[in-house]
């Protein structure tokens, strides 16, 4: 086992790159939903971080944890919404402020402490709340503050409390708070006393030896996507038990160009028992004259799942099914304060254990995607694999916006093959997070030669992001987008107008459905 730190979720933004930041430190990091108590008496839990949220303190539906249950349990750090509510429990005042503080500001230390040890007077922090703390409590002091808030950070006294407690107004996470790392590395290291020993290595070898308690003499199937977390997740099963997996790739006909082919051979040197299956035909027949993206999804799913389990059912006692889940869906899919909206379907298909009545296994549903890649490099997994681009589950159904037809999944193959050919020629491919092309439903005047043309439109779509969860467009130089526009516009015929999407998420989603 390895020391952690707890971080509760009320809710922030920012809460995953609290997790994050934390784990840059090479210490291991979970987050829990703010109404759940970890288990205080895991000698491993070392600490805990409350952190920011969209609601007010001083609301009707603020968010209350059992603070009575962790204090003196544990070193508590309050990040904003968590530094509030701290003040204001322990009898300090919080109260709105007359005007919302957002963007950066200057730290002015105040009181020397541990806490911000190594940390430059007037160093720059990022603040993001409406709310401000007027008045700590009587058993804090204030340690730092602003030219615009009396209380920037604030720590326990000396026997206040028997385990320390700490509060910071600002957000020490986002990069913008430039000396933030050392900000938690000081609470982390000093405070909680946690050792620096989660890696790569080390979760490789906690994984195995956990992945041979579950799964004994029995065998597992797994659906593989030529994607990261598959692939990592099945080199992870297969190092525990060897020729007890057994892996399926499906082609759902709406993959890249020649990609089923190509992700065959870049499995094989891994060993790996694997069935390619071509279910094409299934797959683009249901999707026949249907155009709501949510349907689309849906009929994907369900057919996955029937050819799926059909395949499965050819292998003797299996019991368990593998899954490249990561940390993302898994937070995407705990609410802090009820059932989420749905904004999509989840890439990763429902129904499949309950269907085929499997347990699961995934290996990776505590990493973040950088992590995964990590993971995947001391494996010694090759580049091609490591460094692939997310590719959504649905594939490019959910690229041709409308109607799916053979002829556009065709049209949009070509496309997206240029683009993303272009990209790993000029050397961008390894720039971006995800880039794709999406055949739009729109139809627009050009001329080639001297014959008019009436064809459809390609939207180039590339981003810049370290797990998805956020995303910014890709600047790509306008030479090298000019030379992708000419080369679809020329050679896919259908085509005759390219535009770039330079929206970032939020608010839209790096799909376009």
């Amino acid at each position: 086992m390895v020391n952690y730190i707890a971080v509760l979720d009320f809710g922030s933004q920012y809460t995953q790159l609290i997790a994050r930041r934390v784990r840059e430190l090479n210490v291991y990091a979970e987050i829990i939903p703010f109404n759940r108590v970890p288990d205080l008496d895991d000698p491993y839990l070392k600490g805990i971080i409350l952190s920011g949220s969209p609601f007010s303190v001083t609301a009707e539906n603020a968010l209350h944890p059992e603070l009575d249950k962790i204090v003196n349990k544990k070193p508590i750090l309050g990040i904003c919404y968590g530094a509030q509510y701290l003040t204001q429990y322990f009898g300090g005042v919080v109260a709105k402020s007359d005007k919302r503080e957002y963007g950066p500001a200057e730290l002015n230390l105040t009181n020397s402490s541990d806490f911000l040890s190594e940390v430059d007077m007037g160093t720059q922090i990022w603040m993001s709340h409406g709310d401000s703390i007027e008045t700590p409590a009587d058993q804090f002091d204030v340690i730092a503050k602003t030219n615009d808030i009396p209380v920037a950070a604030f720590e326990s006294k000396e026997g206040a409390f028997d385990k320390k407690i700490l509060g910071v107004q600002f957000h020490p996470e986002v990069t913008h708070t430039i000396q933030g790392k050392k900000i938690l590395e000081n609470f982390v290291i000093k405070y909680c006393q946690c050792e620096p020993d989660w890696n790569s290595q080390s979760f490789i070898e906690k994984t195995v030896k956990e992945i041979r308690e579950q799964v004994g003499n029995k065998k597992v199937i797994m659906g593989l996507s030529g994607g990261v977390d598959s692939s990592v997740a099945a080199v992870l099963i297969h190092q525990a038990i060897g020729d007890q997996l057994t892996c399926i790739f499906l082609n759902n006909g709406l993959l890249r160009k020649n990609e089923f082919q190509e992700v065959i051979n870049s499995y094989e040197h891994l060993n790996l028992q694997l069935k390619g299956i071509d279910a094409s035909d299934a797959f683009l027949s249901e999707l026949e004259g249907v155009s709501d993206p949510e349907q689309k999804r849906k009929i994907i799913g369900r057919v996955f799942i029937e050819v799926f389990s059909s395949e499965a059912d050819k292998i003797e006692d299996a019991v368990f099914l593998g899954q490249g889940t990561i940390y993302p869906d898994v937070i995407e899919s705990l609410s802090v304060v009820g059932p989420s909206v749905t904004i999509k379907s989840h890439h990763n298909v429902g129904g499949l254990p309950e269907k085929l009545n499997l347990s699961l296994v995934e290996p990776l549903r505590m990493l973040f995607k950088d992590e995964v890649r990590k993971v995947g490099r001391t494996l010694g997994m090759r580049k091609e694999l490591i460094e692939r681009h997310p590719f959504p589950g649905p594939g490019l159904a959910i690229r041709i916006l409308g109607e799916i037809t053979r002829d556009k999944v065709a049209l949009t193959q070509e496309a997206d093959a240029i683009f993303i050919n272009h990209l790993k020629e000029s050397g961008y491919y390894d720039k971006v997070w995800q880039a794709g092309a999406i055949l739009l439903p729109v139809k627009s005047v050009g001329v080639m030669g001297d014959e008019r043309t009436y064809e459809l439109t390609c939207a180039l779509r590339a981003v810049v992001s370290l797990d998805g969860m956020t995303a910014t467009w890709a600047e790509l130089p306008h030479s090298l987008l000019a030379k992708i526009s000419n080369d679809i516009i020329n050679k896919v015929k259908g085509i005759n107008r390219v535009v770039y999407d330079i929206s970032t998420k939020p608010p839209s989603t790096i799909e376009w459905e």
